[in-house]
């Protein structure tokens, strides 16, 4: 997966998780806080494929 669609999958959570507050929706927040975590962890799985892809491994 691409950086820009990790980052695309943090905005979502974090959108999701903005609405979930605003409804008082706690699973909502929760799903919204996974979806930024699953993110994070793609952009760092591309980000260290990446370095791998420099060093010539």
């Amino acid at each position: 997966m691409g950086k820009a669609k990790a980052k695309a999958k943090q905005a979502k959570g974090k959108m999701k998780e903005s609405a979930g507050k605003a409804m008082g929706d706690r699973g909502m927040q929760a799903e919204g806080r996974g979806e930024q975590m699953a993110g994070k962890a793609q952009e760092a799985a591309h980000d260290a494929g990446e370095r791998m892809r420099k060093s010539g491994r």
